[in-house]
């Protein structure tokens, strides 16, 4: 099997690269390694949306993989999953896109959400995407066939949305969990689920929680054991694919 390991950073699969061989650069941003049986490309896109989206259309364009996965750490909305846990993000959007209207205080609000008191109208409210249009079902990027495998069906799924700023203040967590109630939020997720779905690419989005998403406070994050607990739910992924 061939698959393509997509991470924003080297650092983030770290454990996980030193359980495979390497054999050769395959491209810019990708090198050529072998393990658990398969032909495995890792892409390491750097941090963010925009290149994600670009070094994936590329190596997807490039080659054809039987399996595409994303690995990463992630912020927790939900304090049901526990800092360290491994998450399959079956759905992801770009919380971001859309418009400010007005202000809470003048009664525009159009979902009953602000931050910093402008009401947000998204894309599709906005009438430049439809809910549907693809890739997109109802508004958001879905994984409607993930890989089959019990690693991954083991994992909890759940629902992400993918930032340019990370939250980290009382009222923009407020306002976004209103809006969107999302469980986990990265920078790069949706950006790979986008250009997966628009190549008709296989594939699945694996983040480990490495913090809850609050004012920000890195002595409460646990990100060496969300890195360890991805490597090794990758690896497992790997071998019984």
């Amino acid at each position: 099997m061939r698959i393509l390991l997509v991470a924003a950073t080297a650092a983030e699969i770290g454990p996980l690269m030193a359980e495979l061989r390497r054999t050769g650069d395959g491209g810019p941003r990708t090198t050529r390694y072998v393990g658990r049986g398969h032909d495995v490309d890792v892409l390491v896109s750097g941090v963010g949306m925009v290149a994600t989206a670009t070094w994936c259309a590329q190596a997807l364009s490039r080659d054809r993989y039987d399996l595409a996965l994303n690995l990463g750490v992630c912020g927790a909305f939900d304090r049901t999953l526990s800092l360290g846990s491994v998450v399959h993000v079956v759905s992801d959007r770009f919380s971001e896109l859309g418009a400010e209207e007005g202000s809470a205080a003048d009664g525009s609000a159009a979902d009953g959400g602000a931050e910093d008191g402008a009401a947000f109208l998204t894309v599709q409210q906005l009438g430049l995407l439809g809910d549907d249009e693809p890739p997109f079902a109802g508004g958001r990027l879905v994984n409607q066939s993930p890989p089959a495998g019990a690693v991954l069906n083991n994992l909890r799924a759940v629902d992400g949305i993918t930032v340019n700023t990370v939250h980290g203040r009382e009222q923009s967590i407020a306002c976004v969990t209103e809006r969107f109630s999302p469980q986990v939020e990265s920078m790069e997720g949706a950006a790979f689920m986008y250009a997966c779905l628009v190549h008709g690419q296989p594939f699945a989005q694996v983040r480990a929680v490495s913090n809850f998403v609050e004012r920000r406070n890195r002595a409460a994050w646990k990100l060496a054991e969300a890195i360890e607990q991805l490597g090794a739910t990758a690896l497992r992924v790997l071998s019984e694919s």
